[in-house]
């Protein structure tokens, strides 16, 4: 066989070999922060439900869920540990304030106004936007001329009602 033939499968079996070493490095990462977790650090579950790490054995965790309410699961459904302040922001509604020196922006524009007046209703002027009236046109210059006749397109459109064929 010459090399032709040979390189789309080589091409092949080279991709196979890079989307399957990317994946293994997925899983390797995935198995690491599974290992690493503690407790005390909250974790997200394969779905969706966010929890507190009380206990870590070899294949199985324990998970606060609330009070009073554990819950037992397998390494291999914890999805994402968390760090603190993401877990007290989604679990708790608890923003961390790193941004305390900076301005409050207002919910509405009343701060980009430089006056603090009210604006005046009776300054308000229509705006012309170039469009005119039917009314306003000149009169002088006819829409269409009345001379003019039909296309004999038009005609035949005219004198063909529905259901009727061209061919007779």
């Amino acid at each position: 066989m010459s090399l032709v033939t040979l390189l789309p499968f080589i091409v092949l079996i080279g991709a196979m070999f890079l989307m399957t070493r990317s994946a293994k490095k997925k899983q390797q990462a995935a198995a690491q922060m599974r290992n690493d977790m503690q407790p005390g650090s909250g974790v997200r579950t394969i779905g969706g439900m966010y929890a507190t790490v009380k206990e870590v054995n070899e294949d199985t965790v324990l998970l606060d869920a609330g009070p009073g309410v554990d819950l037992l699961f397998a390494k291999n459904a914890i999805g994402a540990i968390l760090t603190d302040d993401e877990y007290n922001r989604i679990v708790h509604g608890i923003e961390h304030d790193l941004k305390s020196d900076e301005s409050v922006v207002p919910d509405d524009a009343s701060s980009l106004t430089e006056t603090d007046e009210p604006a005046d209703a009776s300054d308000d002027k229509p705006i012309d936007l170039g469009k005119k009236d039917a009314a306003d046109e000149p009169a002088d210059e006819p829409a269409e001329s009345a001379d003019a006749e039909p296309k004999k397109s038009d005609e035949a459109d005219l004198k063909k009602s529905d259901g009727e064929s061209d061919a007779k």
